[in-house]
């Protein structure tokens, strides 16, 4: 039953639909997913992308909303008679994203845009009446896996435009705007996306821990209260290509033996150093990529995270002076060819206890705690306050194929961002009949 009345607490007051959650959750699992590992590979802009968006906007269609999509390729969902240029009210936005990362999990934003999409159509089907406009968003290519420009879609929300570039390309050099216009984009007009400071009235993000915190402690829901900050640093390592059989060792300029030292350094600058909290490097592509050929150039990335922007700086700035010296060293050339940042940012003490008290209200036991994955919250953190809400992780982990949460977890968390939105949008009057 959608937009059922349930009494709590001696007042009528709405819930969500838990079987409708789940099943749009598993719907969403069978696009991109790989037969073989289990895996979900729908990355940003990607066919599988485009296909997971469209299931989005049908469903909302189907409950009687109107989806859209902006010039960046997010997919905008609001009540049906609310003119998607113009309100006379503040919007409560609520979302995450779709996109994936390679063999990834079901959950990992997906979650966050399946619960702001119930929540808005609970709040439209039952007829309560807000102060604050409710809408949800599936942010586009927030993991940046295909296209290395991580969190596009709420940069360009925020209106974070001068750190986009002019005319991005994916990890092979293909062109990010044929891409974006299969998606509804365009990128001559992604100024047209950016929502005016004061034009949301507040932010909401539900999202698995990705965390062991949750799981360990027992405790049904996190409460954040900081999300960390992240570099993302794409390098172009140059050297020459040759015979492995015919090219002397000494003399050679092999670009994979050069990428290796730059693997160690980044551990190096977190584990031995610990001048920030992780580093990173998850992507490796080697040119030519064959048994017998050294390789002559490699682009990889490198990830920087901490919650503290100068400890982050320090970090980047210590792996700068390390990829000088690993250059000289190898006799190779090493480019930052491009960069994405995100500052640490701090959620909003209202909301933060809107969320205390609406788990409070359904009995579940909840903590405070650090997001030590970066998410669209930060970017929209420019425009207006945030809230995040984590459910547990089993096991603790995420990107992969085994990233899972208990069904009733899920089910929990809808219903405290449900609760927490009610708080958040000023109910002006509620439904007077019971379903």
């Amino acid at each position: 039953m959608s937009g059922t009345l349930v009494q709590q607490a001696g007042s009528l007051s709405l819930d969500i639909d838990a079987d409708r959650l789940l099943r749009r959750i598993a719907d969403l699992a069978r696009i991109g997913r790989s037969e073989v590992t289990g895996g979900i590979t729908r990355e940003g802009f990607s066919a599988a992308d485009r296909e997971a968006r469209a299931y989005l906007m049908a469903e909302a269609r189907a409950a009687g909303l109107a989806p859209s999509i902006d010039a960046a390729g997010n997919v905008i969902v609001r009540p049906v008679h609310v003119s998607s240029s113009s309100t006379d009210r503040q919007a409560l936005m609520m979302g995450s994203h779709l996109d994936t990362v390679v063999n990834g999990g079901r959950l990992d934003g997906a979650y966050g845009v399946v619960a702001a999409l119930e929540v808005l159509q609970t709040l439209v089907e039952s007829g309560t009446e807000t102060r604050h406009e409710p809408v949800a968003v599936a942010f586009a290519n927030e993991e940046g896996a295909l296209f290395p420009q991580p969190f596009w879609g709420s940069m360009a929300i925020a209106g974070r435009l001068a750190g986009l570039p002019r005319e991005p390309q994916d990890h092979q050099g293909r062109p990010l705007r044929e891409a974006l216009r299969l998606a509804g984009g365009d990128l001559d007009a992604l100024g047209s996306a950016g929502w005016p400071s004061g034009s949301v009235a507040a932010y909401l993000e539900l999202h698995v821990e990705q965390g062991p915190v949750l799981e360990r402690s027992g405790n049904r829901i996190g409460v954040v209260d900081a999300i960390t900050g992240r570099i993302v640093l794409t390098l172009e390592v140059r050297g020459a290509a040759g015979h492995s059989g015919t090219a002397p060792m000494e003399g050679r300029r092999d670009a994979l033996a050069a990428a290796a030292r730059v693997v160690l350094a980044t551990e190096n600058i977190s584990r031995e150093r610990g001048l920030c909290r992780v580093a990173t490097v998850g992507r490796i592509d080697p040119h030519p990529n064959t048994p017998n050929t050294i390789v002559g150039a490699v682009r990889m990335t490198v990830d920087l995270r901490d919650t503290d922007v100068w400890r982050a700086a320090t970090a980047e700035q210590a792996l700068r002076h390390a990829l000088d010296a690993i250059a000289a060293a190898t006799g190779t050339e090493i480019e930052v060819v491009a960069e994405t940042r995100s500052d640490p940012v701090s959620t909003s003490p209202a909301l933060r206890t809107a969320i205390e008290r609406s788990t409070d209200e359904l009995g579940l036991p909840y903590e405070t705690l650090p997001s030590g994955a970066g998410h669209d919250a930060q970017m929209i953190g420019d425009i207006a306050p945030i809230g995040m809400i984590f459910v547990p992780s089993l096991g603790g982990i995420s990107h992969v194929p085994e990233e899972d949460t208990d069904p009733a977890d899920l089910v929990a968390g809808a219903r405290v961002l449900f609760r927490t939105a009610l708080r958040t949008v000023g109910p002006t009057s509620y439904p007077s009949h019971q379903d």
